[in-house]
């Protein structure tokens, strides 16, 4: 076959000198091109169809086209389609049903006719069927060839396994058919059509080699098997008669009635209404980051203006706001049904194919076509064999009537060169079908709707991630504490920043008290909880040193600016005593906390010694002691919760003292109140934009009664363990939980023997605590903290603190101002 534009062959070449150019040229196949128009007749005969069907093209062109090609005959089973088969005569009825309009897809297959000519002889012959969409009259092409010639043994290398060939058929006709090498024919390929990249013509070669069958390029960006490139000669065809109105013009003479700009001003009037269509689509999607109703938006907005049915489906990863692998999905791919929006009657497609179904779809599919490869894929008419070839995805269910003899589109949802998803659209069979100039549309649609989609998706993704490193950062504090019940709120100060650097935290100290925590880091985003995390960090550290609390703000201040000056905090830290009913507050310019009296239900809003932010450097911290009742509530937020810009923080902190009394069931019922007033406070005021986060901790104050508590001091000698033990029996016996006697003895023996052993001067102090657990705390005056060893068999010591791990609930060691406390908790028995 000419590499050019085709042309009849010189009367003396006739088909023994196609035979003997065949034989002098193995790479080289006869291959028999016809085309047929919308009336079933023929519009194109090459020089190839002429050798194979014995037909001059002076006889074929305008003949109808089941009269030319013999098409009598049974094709054999599909698996035996290229193994061995009967003898029929004739191409088949897989073409008859092509000529006949009875096929909307490409069709193939192996037969064997009586060539005309040959003296009754016998042809193997390769057939393909591809029909062809668009604006113009062909509908039909049809490819044939001599099986012998395509499937004789290879005279070249052994890779080749088969011949490229391009043929200018009719004006916008590429056709790729034959086969040297892959990678050889994919570097020459450029070569012969210059508008082609390399890239591009190593996919059309993967394609040829794996499918079997020519490929038929409408351009360098469409990637159907079969579809015509009309914009050339349309383009070339208006460009002439725009030429022939001007000459008939300059020579006065009447336009010619084929010069109306009739049927270019019907052409623009569709363009202009499919680009309305396109506008009005991206107003109404996208109007939500939120993934669930981009996705109902997208179904609703072509439904029913441009398709009847449209099923929406998803990658598992972005229905779930993850990220997923790239590359191009492929047969395991799991793909998420998210949405279908129809036109039938209600509940038809429920029960059939459900919304939230997941499903992999196989290669030989039109979906799996446009995941990989990202391109439309339309399907004029559903026939009952495609129809059967989809249904057998569904298990179970018949799919067939709900979309054979529909017309179909398939669009690929991408974003950045990645396919996020597909659309399944269907018009019902009395609707017009799905044209070239709907594919566009389609393809054009689902672009918009996929970056709609993509930037929901992100937007999900990265509220997810904010939200995982805010709550990864943010302690989870339990709701008892010794001697105190605590409740705590987070709330980001807005939905696109869920990150930030306001902080709360509570540690437990020794001798049951409890340190509460509330902190904001300067700004907003990653690098404010960055540093909202070290800061963090710190507290804790120093807090279980037992430092007073303006000791540790002076160290947390030079902390900060060790770390850089960039930032700035502010920051409350107080502990709680509930055996001396005590708080020691220290401030670093954090707003005041609010103490509301559970005597009669005032508050007050603590005033303590400001002090300067952490991170300003050089300024005092001072510390102040106030006394507390049982039941007293102590409130302490960040100013995102009282600070509105543009209104007095007073306004906020009068309306938090008075929220802060209203009584509550509960004390996260309590945290809600003050959330709930607040924000009308600033609602009523016009100022219910809030831009700052919102931490908030609440603290009810219980106490712990003196006869919950037991405390002895016993003299450096190692004759007062079992005076301790007997201490600890007596005391447990009083309390009525004697079932903890053994084990509490048992480790009390080694916690007061390691203290008399390591102090130095101060005698050893041992405090039993009922309260939620029974706590056991043993001080001394050292202030190296004990090791949990392994302990061998011959090894007299370092079993201790293994009984303790063992038998506790929980143990502990921290240093004091005078040493070191080592604790246990043991879990009290139900009453």
């Amino acid at each position: 076959m000419d590499r050019g534009t085709e042309r009849d062959a010189p009367p003396s070449r006739g088909a023994n000198s196609a035979a003997a150019d065949d034989t002098a040229d193995p790479g080289r196949v006869p291959l028999a091109v016809v085309v047929v128009d919308r009336d079933g007749l023929v519009s194109h005969w090459s020089t190839g169809a002429r050798r194979l069907f014995g037909v001059a093209k002076e006889e074929a062109i305008g003949a109808p086209a089941i009269d030319l090609l013999p098409v009598s005959g049974a094709l054999p089973e599909p698996e035996d389609t290229y193994g061995e088969y009967g003898a029929y005569d004739g191409l088949g009825p897989g073409l008859e049903s092509s000529l006949d309009h009875g096929l909307s897809y490409p069709a193939a297959g192996r037969a064997r006719l009586t060539v005309p000519g040959r003296d009754g002889e016998r042809a193997d012959v390769l057939w393909w069927a591809y029909p062809l969409v668009g604006p113009g009259r062909e509908r039909l092409l049809v490819l044939a060839a001599d099986a012998a010639a395509v499937l004789r043994p290879q005279q070249g290398p052994p890779e080749s396994s088969a011949v490229l060939a391009v043929e200018r058929i009719a004006p916008g006709f590429a056709l790729h058919t034959d086969f040297p090498g892959a990678e050889e024919l994919a570097r020459r390929l450029p070569d012969i059509l210059p508008s082609m990249s390399v890239g591009e013509s190593a996919r059309i070669v993967a394609q040829i080699l794996e499918l079997g069958y020519p490929v038929l390029e409408f351009s360098q960006n469409d990637r159907v098997p079969v579809t015509p490139d009309w914009g050339v000669a349309r383009r070339v065809e208006r460009r002439e008669r725009r030429e022939r109105a001007a000459r008939a013009a300059a020579e006065g003479r009447p336009l010619p009635e084929d010069l109306t700009d009739e049927g270019e001003d019907l052409e623009y009037a569709a363009v202009r209404e499919r680009l309305e269509f396109l506008n009005e689509v991206s107003g109404r999607i996208g109007t939500s980051l939120d993934l669930s109703r981009t996705i109902i938006e997208v179904s609703k907005a072509v439904v029913p203006r441009f398709t009847d049915v449209a099923g929406t489906y998803l990658r598992e990863q972005v229905v779930a706001g993850e990220g997923f692998p790239d590359g191009v999905p492929d047969t395991r791919t799991m793909w998420h049904r998210v949405a279908i929006e129809h036109t039938d009657e209600p509940g038809r497609w429920d029960d059939v194919v459900p919304v939230g179904e997941a499903m992999p779809f196989p290669a030989h599919t039109p979906f799996f076509q446009c995941m990989t490869t990202g391109q439309p894929v339309l399907v004029p008419r559903i026939s009952e064999q495609m129809g059967h070839a989809i249904a057998a995805q569904f298990e179970k269910r018949d799919i067939r009537p709900l979309i054979t003899g529909r017309s179909m589109l398939v669009v690929p949802l991408k974003a950045r060169n990645v396919v996020l998803g597909f659309m399944v659209l269907l018009r019902h069979p009395e609707r017009t079908e799905f044209n070239d100039m709907d594919r566009v549309t389609g393809a054009e649609l689902a672009a918009r709707a996929g970056l709609v989609l993509d930037n929901a998706r992100m937007y999900t993704y990265q509220e997810s991630v904010a939200e995982t490193l805010q709550d990864s950062m943010l302690p989870h504090i339990p709701p008892r504490m010794a001697g105190c019940d605590i409740a705590t709120r987070y709330l980001p100060g807005t939905l696109l920043g869920r990150v930030g650097g306001d902080w709360f935290d509570s540690v437990k100290l020794p001798g049951a008290r409890t340190a509460l925590v509330v902190g904001d880091v300067m700004g907003h985003g990653l690098n404010s909880a960055a540093m909202m995390g070290q800061l963090r960090t710190a507290v804790q550290t120093m807090a279980a040193l037992d430092l007073p609390p303006a000791r540790l703000l002076r160290n947390l201040d030079d902390l900060a600016q060790r770390l850089g000056d960039t930032y700035l905090a502010t920051c409350l830290y107080a502990v709680y005593d509930p055996i001396a009913s005590e708080l020691h507050l220290a401030n670093a310019g954090h707003i005041p906390p609010v103490l509301v009296r559970a005597a009669d239900g005032r508050t007050e809003l603590l005033d303590l010694p400001t002090g300067a932010p952490i991170g300003v450097g050089g300024v005092p911290f001072e510390s102040m002691t106030v006394r507390v009742e049982p039941g007293d509530r102590l409130v302490m937020c960040t100013d995102g919760l009282v600070e509105v810009r543009g209104e007095d923080i007073g306004v906020g902190l009068a309306a938090l003292c008075e929220s802060a009394a209203h009584p509550a069931a509960s004390m996260d019922d309590a945290c809600d109140t003050i959330i709930r007033a607040l924000a009308a406070t600033f609602t009523e005021a016009g100022r219910g934009d809030r831009k700052d986060d919102v931490a908030l901790l609440m603290a009810r104050l219980n106490g712990i009664e003196p006869d919950d508590v037991a405390e002895w001091r016993f003299p450096l000698d190692p004759a007062e363990v079992p005076r301790a033990r007997a201490a600890v029996r007596e005391q447990l016996h009083d309390w009525g939980l004697a079932k903890l006697a053994y084990s509490a003895e048992l480790m009390v023996s080694e916690l007061v023997t390691n203290a008399v052993r390591h102090s130095h001067r101060q005698p050893v102090t041992l405090r039993l605590v009922r309260g939620e657990n029974l706590l056991c705390e043993v001080d001394d005056d050292d202030h190296d903290l004990p090791t949990l060893l392994s302990a061998l068999p011959e090894d007299e010591a370092g079993r201790g603190l293994r009984v303790v791990s063992t038998l506790a609930r929980e143990w502990g060691a921290s240093r004091t101002g005078a040493g070191k406390s080592v604790w246990f908790e043991l879990t009290l028995p139900r009453r």
